[in-house]
């Protein structure tokens, strides 16, 4: 193809706006923008436009906001645009007139090396399970989900003790590069999509994340506990119970030797340091949200710490 593709993007949340930032910076024909209808939140349940829309605005890219992704008004209006090429990042799962119309199809973003990690939460489970490496794969939509062919991918590093939230963030950057470089490779002809049932591994998955796979099971070894909390941190969070209290533990460290007391016993000297006891060792806590109270560094919550009788 000779000229640039016309392209509609479709996200919501921030994750997805450095993708359209991208775009944008490469100087890609993005002619609209699909997002989630603004939603009722903050003080006073006001409308809130999503993170995609709120950028699309300021850029003056059209927007749509399609209740209904299987209504006949809507894939008019996508006809009406004449899109070559629609790009998905973060976004809900399209039905198949959608995203098969294009005559370049419909290509996603994802937050894995596929086909590991298909699923709504690749970021957490990779790691969550400790992995040492995961990145990002662009891939051209099909009938299940993140399962269609890979076009390019990405390898990030998982460092000892990165976040979530901090692989949230490299993962964005790095995927919205992969973006562009993918555009540009369908744009003249020089990628080759490969089937991911070309690829023999055994497949690890990333379901979505529900409040039983954030509870912390003390009886288990410390590395393992360091990487559920961390795999939820800064979001939804891992959590315990102490002194009958819900807690969310969000950065901490593995303190190397032999616990004494029982696992899941809460041990601090009530100024400078607080730890739990795993099967192995300790967890030590960095940070804390105690019940009621707001997430605080431990020396903080301990300033206010009083130890039942």
């Amino acid at each position: 193809m000779d000229r640039k593709p016309r392209i509609i993007f479709m996200g919501t949340p921030a994750f997805a706006v450095a993708s359209l930032s991208a775009l944008l910076a490469a100087k890609m024909n993005v002619v609209a923008v699909v997002t989630a209808p603004d939603k009722p939140g903050g003080r006073g349940m006001q409308l809130q436009q999503s993170a995609v829309k709120q950028f699309a605005i300021e850029n003056n890219i059209p927007v749509l906001q399609p209740e209904k992704l299987k209504s006949p008004e809507f894939f008019e209006a996508l006809k009406t645009l004449q899109p070559d090429l629609q790009v998905v990042v973060a976004f809900r799962m399209l039905p198949e007139i959608i995203w098969s119309f294009p005559p370049m199809g419909t290509l996603n973003v994802h937050g894995s090396l596929l086909p590991q990690y298909r699923g709504a939460a690749p970021i957490n489970w990779a790691i969550i399970n400790g992995e040492k490496q995961t990145g990002v794969t662009t891939f051209q939509l099909q009938h299940a989900i993140d399962t269609g062919n890979i076009l390019l991918q990405a390898p990030i590093d998982i460092s000892a003790n990165m976040t979530a939230g901090e692989l949230h963030d490299t993962m964005k950057e790095v995927g919205a590069a992969l973006l562009v470089k993918t555009i540009e490779g369908l744009n003249n002809n020089s990628i080759q999509a490969k089937a991911q049932s070309e690829i023999s591994v055994e497949l690890k998955h990333a379901p979505k994340i529900f409040t039983t796979d954030c509870e912390i099971n003390w009886e288990q070894p410390a590395v393992k506990i360091h990487n559920l909390i961390r795999g939820l941190a800064p979001f939804p969070g891992a959590i315990t119970k102490i002194e009958g209290k819900m807690v969310k533990l969000f950065t901490t460290h593995i303190i190397d030797t032999p616990a004494a007391e029982k696992a899941g016993s809460f041990i601090t000297d009530g100024k400078t340091f607080a730890k739990i006891a795993c099967s192995n060792g300790y967890i030590g806590i960095d940070d804390i949200q105690w019940e009621g109270k707001k997430r605080m560094p431990i020396t903080d919550f301990l300033r206010g710490y009083r130890k039942p009788n």
